[in-house]
């Protein structure tokens, strides 16, 4: 029998360090199963403190480490003083919202005067433009401080500093060697800075920016002069968590801290917004990662991508029921919408890719493609082949891409070279995204010279999959739901652990919402609930249907499933092996 799988992948189970399994065992009192598990994620005697319970003290560094920050704090301040008008300029996607809604709380609460612009994805495109730049010049504004973007906008700061405005970029955005000439970039992925804290979104970064803030304000004593209350910058952390979980930003360290605080920030429901579309979203309880994922976060972006690009931020900072309820359902019906665009997209791209799988990185592109909802896209094709994906709506003259990278391969990078390069006309991004434009003249010798130019990407590495444990399916009880809440908040560099269980019997498989699988695995005792997800008509649901008398070896996800105000737990089905045929 083939050592590979269905659907041709080699399993692999993680080595296992026993020392250090044993030493969480006897030292931290543990379970040997779950010390199994924290091992294969790297997590020890040393770190698992940090890990369980992350505490933002623990993890928050000195702001002034990043380059401008003293300059950008100075800046403000200077402002601030003098009632100038402030205008926030963030990116259109939920870590731009969640940015300027954090930024403009603060403000709001020293009573600063300012207007956000967000820009309009097809109106405007991505980041800062002269035009946009013009109108809130025209609007009074002496300071426009640009959060999630700004770290390319040379043409659009050189005309701010034409005009006598001050400038400030607060991004996490790759930049080359040279930084545009705003009063402060402060960037843990500039080019001069050491990159320990580049794993940061926006929204992060804006709250290390405030906690500097907070201390100078303080030293100036601007609070007692102006007789006002110093605001407890953790009730930001709900939106904070928000925009770190929606950028797939790494759950390492203090993005880590962050989502667990802010987790336990949001449930306590004070952002009204938050609170409204949680509850359009059916989330009563204590809220996970993944329901900020996959049920806050598309209805969010679905304003960018689709619709009104400011609807997110407006929705986090309204105060009056009325209006985040109309807010809220404006975003999950635009979010009902541009999923029905998505669907009949991706089957173009699917077939699109095929032709193109044999190239390192797959770049597609169509005139018929809602450029709304082309990252969407970039990660679907990226899921199903496992190698760099760009996605192109080429509607006008100047089109757009999205791209969306496998780890290992740099995507922001490659998108400054190809700028470099003069393939594209503007675009940045970070290791596993990015966007650009591009004049569709030039798309296809772009596609030619970005696969010319990384021709050494090795993906077949990452086509094994890779085993935190394996365990047989009796010990999937109760108390292992405990040990998974205690591996939250899951996301980037912190998946759900991956399970192997042997010699397992499949019944009552049925196919649900016409492209899912709905399974029971049968035990010894009892049944448990599995899904495989957009597996009819495919390898897995075929095997998963006319099971019978099959027995299999599955890799699986343990997942926790709120139904009814109980948990439960729910096995995510990845791949399989026919043992009797």
């Amino acid at each position: 029998m083939s050592n590979l799988s269905v659907l041709d992948r080699k399993w692999v189970i993680k080595p296992a360090n026993q020392q250090s399994i044993e030493n969480l065992c006897q030292k931290k009192n543990l379970n040997h199963l779950f010390s199994k598990i924290l091992t294969s994620k790297g997590i020890s005697e040393s770190n698992y403190e940090n890990y369980i319970d992350p505490k933002i003290k623990n993890f928050l560094p000195n702001p002034f480490i990043f380059k401008d920050m003293e300059e950008g704090i100075r800046k403000i301040y200077f402002h601030i003083v003098s009632k100038n008008k402030i205008t926030l300029y963030g990116d259109y996607d939920v870590d731009g919202a969640s940015a300027c809604a954090i930024l403009s709380k603060y403000l709001k609460n020293l009573g600063v005067g300012h207007d956000i612009y967000i820009p309009d994805r097809v109106k405007d495109g991505y980041g800062p433009n002269i035009k946009a730049f013009e109108k809130i010049i025209n609007n009074q504004s002496k300071l426009i401080i640009m959060l999630d973007c700004g770290t390319q906008s040379f043409d659009s700061i050189a005309y701010a500093n034409q005009k006598e405005v001050d400038t400030i970029v607060i991004d996490h955005h790759k930049s080359i060697e040279i930084i545009p000439k705003a009063h402060a970039v402060i960037n843990p992925n500039r080019f001069d800075e050491d990159g320990a804290y580049g794993y940061l979104c926006a929204a992060g970064l804006v709250f290390i920016f405030l906690v500097a803030l907070n201390r100078h304000l303080i030293n100036e004593k601007y609070f007692t002069k102006n007789n006002l209350i110093i605001p407890d910058l953790l009730d930001f952390l709900d939106i904070v968590m928000l925009g770190t979980v929606c950028d797939v930003v790494p759950l390492i360290e203090l993005n880590r801290a962050f989502v667990k605080q802010g987790l336990k920030i949001m449930s306590k429901r004070k952002n009204l917004g938050l609170k409204t579309l949680s509850d359009m979203s059916e989330i009563s309880y204590m809220p996970t990662s993944k329901d900020i994922g996959f049920k806050i976060g598309p209805k969010i972006n679905a304003g960018g991508r689709i619709g009104q690009s400011d609807l997110g931020v407006n929705l986090l900072l309204s105060s009056e029921p009325e209006k985040a309820y109309l807010i809220s359902k404006q975003l999950h019906d635009l979010n009902l919408k541009r999923r029905d665009i998505e669907n009949k997209v991706l089957l173009d791209a699917i077939d699109k890719a095929d032709k193109e799988k044999k190239n390192n990185i797959i770049v597609l592109h169509s005139n018929d493609w809602h450029e709304g909802i082309i990252g969407i896209i970039a990660s679907r094709i990226v899921d199903l082949y496992n190698k760099p994906c760009i996605v192109i709506s080429a509607q006008k003259d100047i089109a757009k891409g999205s791209a969306r990278s496998v780890q290992g391969f740099d995507i922001g990078l490659a998108i400054i070279k190809a700028k470099q390069k003069n393939l594209i006309i503007k675009g940045g991004g970070h290791a596993m995204a990015g966007g650009f434009s591009i004049e569709v003249k030039n798309i296809d010798i772009f596609k030619f010279e970005i696969n010319h130019l990384f021709n050494k990407i090795d993906t077949k590495l990452n086509n094994d999959l890779l085993i935190d444990l394996a365990l047989s399916p009796q010990a999937l009880d109760d108390n292992f739901i405990k040990y998974i809440e205690m591996l939250e908040p899951f996301g980037s560099s912190n998946k759900e652990p991956v399970l192997m269980l042997n010699n397992i019997e499949v019944s009552k498989a049925n196919i649900v919402k016409k492209s899912h699988i709905k399974c029971f695995f049968k035990t010894i005792d009892r049944y448990i609930d599995v899904m495989s997800f957009n597996s009819v008509g495919k390898p897995i649901g075929e095997y998963l249907l006319n099971a019978k008398k099959s027995r299999f070896d599955v890799v699986c996800k343990a997942s926790l499933n709120y139904w009814n105000n109980r948990q439960n737990l729910q096995l995510i089905l990845l791949d399989l092996k026919v043992l009797n045929q």
